[in-house]
């Protein structure tokens, strides 16, 4: 006769949630005024990202990160970010609030690049490293980047711009010296990675930081087909970090279980996703840092490869997107890889279908898995879904992490009652002050404290949402958004286009991918192949079409003049 399994849940979301935010309890909440505005903040947060940055020295022989076959102890991290905040201080006259552009792949000179400018005041600004060469420049001149540190790829779509990278100076990482420039060295500044050990033991100079003092800048995508860029303070990350801390123990609490104590055994995250994102950077490396985590770096996502770095490097989370997941569970490789160190999956950034839980829970019975939402405006988390309660509402991303508030909208804005559809929208300690330099798409998506999301859900009694549309015209591929308007606009310069439409067409590994339906000029010759040749240099290469229609008559429209994109995504599905 077996053992009776424990009931679940032993308490409700909503005691778990009050437990642990207690006076004294780990994640207590205070009211902090942000910008004029009541907002409940976590007690026990660290101040600024300088704070945790000091605060990495407690793990110096433990190794921070691996890429290839490098290795990259604390000590050395904390040396050479901190040689390099000295450098940009006074070789380059980096001051508070100055911004510092990060472009390049996943190497581990990103991390120093983000806390040698972060340390001292500077805001750190993470490109897209998949971007084109005028994608690039138009973030350094849109930020106003005084200093740009890239690798040698970034360095060459600068070069080959007319801009050159403007009026940033460019610092160079793992870049030959014959194709320098004017760039300068990152090797010349603080020597190669093999010395950074032997680095002198000294601190970033000083920098008098406050919590609401800006942060980070980064990109996100828009309906105007240029990036905006979330202007984040210290705070808001500083919450992000607790927001991600307290899903562990509310699975704890949920199941009648003590917190778990600290095990002191260093964790180990696979990071798949790019640092420029926000899941890399704030819910995966600031972590990482403040909590002694080692992160393995790929140079680039492959299923196979990731199966073998978690099985050499004892992986004991990865957090990317729902497609990658996919990918890994359902590689060839998968059954002869020794998997036993993971702990757990989790992923955001685009909807998860509720059989990948339900593959992962039969896969690796007592692991847990896990998802969420959030935003580059909310500075990652907003909401999470995790272990058992992730198993039961396998359709939902979660209820809202304490420090934040959430509520439904109607169209004309009044707020909807529970069980209602309408749009989200989202207040807290997380969420950004608004757009850098870009008042109108401040003022279009922030409102007194809160950030409208432009995703449409419901939620439920217990708090619970599922993420039911997107009421932008965007698609999320493996987790990058695409807006079709920027697609459009580049088709639409081409001269034998007359009319195009960009529509999303389901996919279950990547979630979206791109289709294209195009009117041709009368008597040209268009090919798939060509158009796509066309694309190419003018988007990204993820944002390329899979399909392609090309019509002679015109494309069927409302009475408003709107194109119906519902009957062209189905007429693609069933020519796909």
């Amino acid at each position: 006769m077996t053992d009776p399994q424990p009931l679940w849940p032993a308490v409700s979301l909503a005691e778990a949630c009050r437990v642990l935010t207690l006076p004294g309890a780990p994640f207590e909440m205070r009211t902090a005024d942000i910008g004029g505005r009541p907002v409940r903040v976590y007690k026990n947060a660290q101040q600024d990202l300088r704070a945790i940055f000091d605060a990495s020295r407690a793990w110096d022989d433990r190794i921070f990160t691996v890429y290839e076959n490098e290795r990259l102890s604390f000590r050395a991290h904390y040396r050479a970010a901190s040689a390099l905040a000295w450098r940009l201080a006074e070789d380059f006259n980096v001051r508070k609030g100055d911004r510092v552009a990060i472009a390049m792949r996943n190497f581990p000179e990103w991390p120093i690049a983000f806390w040698a400018a972060t340390s001292i005041g500077a805001i750190a600004v993470p490109l897209n490293a998949w971007g084109t060469g005028d994608d690039l420049a138009y973030g350094l001149s849109d930020s106003g980047a005084c200093v740009a540190i890239v690798d040698a790829e970034r360095l060459r779509r600068l070069a080959s711009h007319p801009d050159g990278g403007g009026a940033a100076a460019l610092i160079a990482v793992r870049t030959p010296r014959d194709t320098l420039g004017r760039a300068k060295a990152l090797e010349d500044l603080i020597g190669a990675p093999e010395t950074y050990d032997s680095l002198p033991d000294r601190a970033p100079p000083d920098r008098d930081i406050a919590p609401d003092d800006d942060a980070t800048i980064l990109y996100t995508s828009g309906t105007t087909g240029r990036p905006k860029g979330a202007l984040g303070t210290h705070r808001n990350i500083m919450c992000n970090l607790m927001n991600i801390a307290f899903a562990a123990p509310r699975a704890a609490i949920r199941r009648g279980e003590a917190l778990p104590a600290p095990t002191g055994v260093q964790k180990v995250i696979l990071l798949p996703v790019p640092f420029f994102h926000v899941t890399g950077c704030h819910s995966t490396m600031i972590p990482a840092l403040a909590n002694g985590a080692k992160i393995v770096l790929m140079h680039k996502w492959n299923a196979e490869t990731a199966l073998q770095l978690i099985e050499r490097e004892r992986v004991t989370s990865m957090s990317g997107v729902p497609s990658m997941t996919w990918q890994l569970l359902e590689s060839p490789d998968f059954e002869s890889r020794d998997l036993s160190s993971l702990e757990g999956l989790s992923y955001g950034g685009a909807a998860a279908a509720p059989a990948l839980a339900r593959r992962i829970a039969a896969l690796f019975p007592g692991r847990f898995a896990g998802q969420g939402y959030g935003a580059t405006e909310t500075s990652s988390v907003s909401t999470s879904n995790s272990e058992q309660d992730y198993l039961a509402r396998p359709d939902s991303v979660g209820p809202a992490v304490p420090g934040c508030d959430l509520r439904v909208i109607g169209p004309d804005g009044t707020i909807l009652p529970t069980g209602a559809i309408g749009e989200l929208e989202i207040y807290g300690g997380n969420v950004v002050k608004g757009y850098w330099n870009n008042p109108a798409a401040t003022a279009k998506a922030f409102h007194d404290g809160w950030y409208r999301t432009g995703d449409i859900v419901r939620m439920d009694d217990e708090g619970f949402v599922y993420l039911l549309d997107r009421a932008n015209d965007m698609l999320i591929r493996g987790g990058e958004n695409i807006y079709c308007v920027e697609i459009e606009d580049a088709l639409l310069s081409h001269p034998d286009i007359l009319d195009a439409a960009i529509v999303g067409i389901p996919d279950r590994i990547l979630g979206d991918v791109v289709g294209a339906v195009v009117q041709a000029r009368a008597g040209v010759v268009l090919t798939e192949a060509l158009i796509i040749d066309y694309l190419r240099p003018r988007v990204a290469a993820f944002k390329l079409p899979v399909h392609v229609d090309i019509r002679r008559d015109e494309l069927p429209r409302t009475a408003s003049g709107k194109i119906l994109k519902t009957r062209l995504r189905q007429e693609l599905l069933e020519r796909a």
